[in-house]
């Protein structure tokens, strides 16, 4: 057996949703809307698997659908994209970083991640050959500085993978921190992976900006986005990946043996969507801050420190002002005991984790928050 995958534990989500089921707990714990999505999109992929072509598409991608994610890019965030070149398709976002990560890694070369990270990161970085070295973050921003990636980079980084909106912690980085990334990656002559797949599900005003929209990191850069964030259509799983040519080139012959394609019918569907005018988009952001608000308010009233939650579906409590020093107890204390699944932030990093910070997903229907709201009230946690 690989020893990387044989080692790995069950992923912390498993354990959470496991517990809620068994208990009958809410779970606000993995991040997914308890709703079925927009509904045009849904019957645009019902009709195209009536009527369209269910053969095998083309590997890069329907070129309706590059072609709408040219446009969609154009308009929303100041891309210019070739379709043709620079626009590929992947069965979600995390084949997307897998395949990258197989594309751009030598065995030996060093790995710049950011902690708190995606759970996926580090095995696949492992699995590639690449070397981690890891840029630790701490509540409640989040944020870059000097002084951690002049420790994380060396002359043998050659690619960074970096998440914005950054999930778990619900942060954006702001324009200071893409300026010191990019400083960074142009001195040590990095590729930057960028996991963008919440740029769509930010709040009070933001307005997603891509590393890949920077002229002096164009050549450097990889950009992923995700149509089952985009439309809160999570097990669609169609990933769009960006990069200049030279880089696609390889992208795509990793893309090619491990998925080739991805289902043309979903493919139709996310084309539609990507098209659909501001209002969707707009809309889309209101309704899950208002959500947001709505659980964090009720969360502030039962006496939770609650974190600044930027984007993404998550908001974040600290529980060292309730007495507690233990993230992951603390859990599953809040599942047995009080029949609410929340995920333990601890178990996003990998050296130095901060264990005093929980996640709850605030993606649901007002009646799935009000009654995680009503358990936590009626018995809290010690």
């Amino acid at each position: 057996m690989n020893p990387i995958l044989s080692a790995l534990p069950t992923t912390v989500f498993e354990v959470m949703s496991q517990l809620a089921r068994e208990t009958g707990a809410v779970n606000l714990g993995q991040g997914f809307p308890d709703d079925p999505g927009p509904l045009d999109v849904r019957q645009k992929a019902a009709e195209a698997v009536v009527d369209g072509w269910n053969q095998y598409p083309p590997m890069m991608g329907l070129a309706e659908l590059r072609e709408a994610a040219a446009k969609h890019y154009k308009h929303w965030q100041g891309l210019d994209l070739d379709p043709n070149s620079e626009i590929m398709v992947t069965s979600g976002a995390t084949e997307a970083i897998a395949g990258a990560l197989m594309a751009l890694i030598t065995p030996g070369d060093e790995v710049v991640l950011f902690e708190p990270m995606y759970d996926a990161y580090l095995p696949l970085v492992r699995r590639a050959g690449g070397i981690p070295k890891f840029v630790t973050l701490t509540p409640p921003h989040f944020g870059l500085t000097e002084e951690a990636l002049a420790k994380a980079f060396s002359p043998k980084t050659r690619v960074v993978l970096f998440n914005n909106p950054l999930n778990p912690t619900a942060t954006i980085f702001g324009k200071a921190d893409l300026d010191l990334l990019a400083d960074f990656c142009i001195r040590h002559d990095a590729i930057v992976v960028c996991d963008e797949v919440w740029e769509h599900v930010v709040f009070d005003g933001h307005r997603h900006a891509s590393v890949l929209g920077r002229p002096d990191m164009r050549e450097r850069t990889v950009k992923i986005s995700s149509a089952g964030k985009i439309f809160s259509l999570t097990g669609w799983k169609v990933g769009l990946v960006m990069a200049a040519p030279a880089i696609m080139r390889v992208l795509a012959k990793a893309h090619q043996f491990i998925t080739f394609t991805t289902p043309p019918n979903l493919q139709a569907a996310v084309a539609y969507g990507l098209g659909k005018d501001d209002g969707y988009f707009e809309g889309m952001r209101a309704d899950f801050q208002r959500s947001r608000d709505r659980f964090a308010a009720g969360l502030r009233d039962l006496g939770f420190t609650v974190l600044p939650s930027a984007g993404t579906y998550f908001v974040n409590v600290d529980i060292a002002p309730l007495g507690e020093s233990d993230d992951v107890d603390f859990c599953r204390r809040l599942v047995t005991e009080n029949g609410v699944a929340a995920i333990p932030v601890s178990a996003f990093y990998a050296e130095g984790a901060v264990r005093n910070v929980v996640r709850f997903c605030f993606a649901k229907r007002d009646a799935t928050l009000d009654a995680a709201l009503e358990r936590l009230a009626a018995r809290r946690p010690r």
